[in-house]
């Protein structure tokens, strides 16, 4: 072998040394740093606990607001039917989408009422063609839709 490949080897070998000394240091550096002594290692180090449990914690929430009008609905009793109108029937209602009956248009109401209370009733509970099943108010109760179309009949004059 020159004496060139041996100056090579042995620059090769001396960098491979360093490494793993440097390897070996850090190593027990790190042990050292993230050693706990005075907690015994008992269990989980409750400051480390706090800091990771900070770390992924939900940056923030879904509100679908389903949950606070149901506990609104149970606190306050049964809503009248304005209110139950007003804050649910009123988007379809009011303008006839989807073929909605419109509040005040008496001979659509009429049609409806033929069919009886009940009938009327069914529909809002389960549901009728494009309205989804309580419409838009998913924590109505039976009694409070049937107030909401006791109003709407009202209003419409039948």
């Amino acid at each position: 072998m020159s004496d060139h490949d041996k100056t090579v080897t042995n620059t090769i070998l001396l960098v491979l040394a360093i490494l793993a000394v440097m390897a070996i240091s850090f190593y027990f550096i790190a042990k050292t740093v993230t050693s706990d002594d005075s907690a015994e290692n008992d269990g989980p180090n409750p400051r480390m606990t706090a800091k990771i449990l900070e770390n992924i914690k939900p940056v923030g929430q879904v509100n679908t607001g389903a949950v606070v009008v149901a506990a609104v609905a149970e606190s306050a009793g049964p809503r009248s039917g304005d209110d139950v109108y007003n804050a649910s029937c009123l988007a379809c209602h009011s303008t006839g989408v989807a073929g909605a009956p419109k509040v005040g248009d008496k001979a659509a109401w009429d049609t409806r009422v033929a069919s009886g209370m009940d009938a009327m009733l069914n529909n809002a509970i389960n549901g009728i063609n494009a309205m989804p099943a309580k419409g838009t108010c998913a924590t109505c109760s039976d009694d409070e839709l049937k107030a909401a179309i006791e109003y709407m009949l009202k209003e419409s004059g039948v």
